[in-house]
């Protein structure tokens, strides 16, 4: 096994599982995010803008259609694909989410659904950044309930359909060049997705204005007024809620991986500050309740990626099901947000200035504990393959 640096907070040293190959690459986007992203976060989340010149030098790096055959650069792990995820959301989780709208959500569905045509025209576009992808589901009227409250439609329209409605939440949005949109057919009632680029006639998207979480993230709102599509952009497999969800599936556990990065992030930080910050004549990391706080987030933060590395590997396997990854992203999550409130507190009243960087990660975690499935819809999954009785109404 080569010798590679890992990190402190990975504390039973997981990282040292992954091949020779992925943790080359790994501490190669680890490298690259220190040195070419940390710098712009704090300012960019500040003026809630996205920092666009970084998209070139991440798009070098073995991140985009890992989950996808078409375009995956060598044999890649979905254990891997985790930890990048995490890796970026512990230098920002606006840049993970980023990652994980183009390469999991967007590249995903067409992965997932699309034709053969579809996956070899738009997939290696969509890996390089040559052009930017945004995922359209949620509604303004319609999240959780997504599966049976839809309302934009789709109408058939000779060989392709005319869509109306509206999609909130939608992140990359703003600067996407396709957005896939999915949308009830007014014909049999399923929901079916399209590949719509934004430049459509009818197509508008307006960017969501004060969020206090995730700033980076250019959400939007988007209307869509007899938006015609072709029928070349109609997601071939892409017949049935189900369909939608299954690219969720396999987004769900990576975005359990970002919240664990969030957490780290959060507690890097703490860490640093507590053994640099002197109250009563000493350094507040010598004191007992400082380091209680410290010790449950490490614990947290381990827990967590010991259960995201099981739910990876089983993606791997291809044995991974609804609840493994829901099981995942509901702990996780409610694993960070305790982590970052306990870090948060052990820098007293700088906690929630940005310069000591623990307050964005704070901030951030609220938008993650509830997108991709809030932590109550993910434990009424888990709750299902306990019981085999559905609660969600």
């Amino acid at each position: 096994m080569t010798d590679f640096p890992t990190l402190a907070s990975d504390f039973l040293g997981f990282e040292a599982d992954l091949a020779d190959h992925e943790r080359e690459a790994l501490v190669a986007l680890r490298q690259h995010a220190e040195r070419s992203i940390r710098p712009l976060v704090n300012d960019a989340w500040d003026k809630a803008e996205f920092p666009h010149e970084i998209l070139p030098g991440l798009h070098e790096h073995p991140l985009f259609g890992q989950l996808w055959d078409e375009t995956r650069t060598g044999e890649y792990s979905a254990v891997y694909g985790g930890w990048t995820a995490l890796e970026l959301a512990r230098i920002d989780a606006s840049i993970a989410t980023y990652v994980g709208v183009q390469n999991g959500l967007a590249m995903g569905s067409i992965g997932v659904n699309g034709s053969a045509e579809q996956k070899a025209e738009w997939l290696p576009k969509l890996a390089s950044g040559e052009i930017i992808g945004a995922f359209g589901l949620t509604e303004p009227l319609s999240g959780s309930d997504a599966a049976q409250g839809l309302r934009t439609t789709a109408t058939p329209d000779g060989d392709g359909w005319v869509l109306n409605g509206s999609k909130r939440w939608i992140g990359n949005a703003t600067f996407s060049d396709i957005t896939i949109i999915w949308a009830k057919s007014t014909e049999d009632g399923q929901v079916k997705g399209f590949i719509v680029p934004n430049a459509t006639p009818g197509f508008t998207a307006t960017k969501i204005e004060r969020k206090q979480s995730l700033r980076i993230v250019q959400n939007a709102d988007i209307t869509l007024e007899n938006v015609r599509v072709d029928a070349a952009l109609t997601l071939e497999k892409a017949n049935s809620f189900r369909d939608a969800a299954a690219v969720l599936r396999l987004t769900r556990a990576d975005v359990a991986w970002a919240a664990i990065g969030t957490a780290i992030g959060a507690y890097e930080a703490a860490v640093a500050y507590t053994k640099e910050r002197v109250q009563f004549g000493k350094t507040i990391a010598h004191h007992q309740l400082v380091q209680d706080l410290l010790s449950r987030s490490l614990m947290n933060i381990t827990a967590s990626i010991a259960m995201c590395t099981r739910v990876s590997r089983m993606q791997d396997a291809g044995t991974q099901r609804d609840e493994h990854a829901s099981m995942a992203k509901a702990f996780c999550t409610t694993a960070m947000r305790e982590t970052v409130a306990l870090c948060r507190e052990a820098l007293g009243g700088n906690g929630i200035v940005l310069d000591y960087n623990v307050a964005r990660f704070h901030a951030d975690a609220e938008a993650l504990y509830s997108y991709e499935g809030t932590r109550e819809m993910n434990s009424l999954i888990v709750g299902r393959a306990i019981t085999g009785v559905g609660a969600f109404v």
